[in-house]
């Protein structure tokens, strides 16, 4: 019992924990989880491309697409978006 208690209470501490995200961190989990959609959607489109040139092309473009995500979640976090308008603020 004491122990689904602990796991319980760490459950619900790390609950309280992701919900003290500030805005900014918030945008920058969301900026990564949208990159990583479209990179996964990419990748199955690569699985069921016809010929190894249009896969290979697929692959690539999903992994632009998760460095970008990953570039601008960094950004957003790391730079004042009143003064700096490279995050796209």
């Amino acid at each position: 019992m004491k122990k689904i208690f602990a796991v319980a209470a760490l459950v619900g501490s790390l609950a309280l924990s992701a919900c003290n995200n500030s805005p900014r961190e918030q945008a920058a989990d969301n900026i990564e989880a949208n990159a990583e959609a479209a990179a996964e959607n990419l990748e199955a489109a690569a699985d069921n491309a016809a010929g190894t040139g249009a896969e290979s092309s697929l692959d690539n473009q999903a992994d632009a697409v998760r460095a970008m995500g990953d570039n601008q979640a960094e950004d957003m976090r790391t730079n004042d978006a009143d003064t700096n308008l490279s995050n796209g603020i």
